[in-house]
């Protein structure tokens, strides 16, 4: 799509951190410089003022990039497009069944209301819960990750969503301020809200993160 739209040698193109290199990665094949911006924290997608911080005379493109079932702030990132005559293209994400996407939802809920010591996902609007991200206060990725093998070893399948952002990754590596998508990186971890979990799956992810909260700080 790059290619398509001209985009190429000399021209930057601005991209989230947070996420998967193959953003990065697709507009270096393009023969382009990908920029990265900061996320909002809540959404965990490109900022909008943040992008348009990034945006400079070689700016020819935002990638913007949908991320765990919510979306970004299009109306905001394609305003700025349009001052600035960017293309805006959008990466979303694989769309589950109607059913499958109303019992995740209710997953979420149940979760929203029982975990303590994390903090839960922003629903926001139209949010499908492709993963359930939530923050483990404290002192960063010690934390977490402590959280994360403990949860486990009680039987609760959780992941980092994100282990290292992108212009942390060598062949990627930037000297850039990008606080929001450094904490989430630190903080973020996918507890299980599949359609196939029972009440009493439930149950035993609730039991297992509240068991933890001698790990933690108090959530903000």
């Amino acid at each position: 799509m790059l290619r398509a739209a001209g985009v190429g040698l000399g021209d930057e193109v601005v991209v989230p951190a947070f996420g998967n290199v193959e953003v990065a990665e697709a507009v270096a094949m393009a023969g382009a410089l990908p920029v990265f911006a900061d996320i909002d924290p809540a959404t965990y997608c490109l900022d909008p003022a943040a992008v348009e911080a990034a945006i400079t005379s070689r700016t020819a493109a935002v990638v913007v990039v949908h991320r765990f079932g919510r979306l970004a702030d299009i109306p905001r990132l394609h305003a700025a497009g349009q001052r600035h005559g960017l293309l805006v293209l959008e990466q979303g994400e694989s769309e589950a069944p109607y059913d499958e996407i109303a019992q995740r939802r209710e997953r979420a809920a149940y979760l929203d209301t029982k975990l303590r010591g994390v903090r839960t996902p922003d629903g926001g609007d139209g949010h499908t819960y492709q993963q359930y991200v939530v923050r483990v206060p404290g002192n960063g990725r010690p934390d977490r990750d402590a959280f994360a093998r403990a949860v486990r070893a009680k039987g609760v399948g959780s992941r980092v969503p994100v282990k290292t952002p992108v212009h942390r990754l060598p062949e990627f590596r930037r000297c850039v301020s990008l606080p929001e998508t450094e904490r989430a990186s630190d903080e973020t971890l996918a507890l299980p809200v599949d359609a196939s979990l029972t009440k009493r799956d439930m149950q035993r992810i609730v039991s297992a993160c509240n068991a933890l909260g001698g790990l933690l700080q108090p959530a903000f």
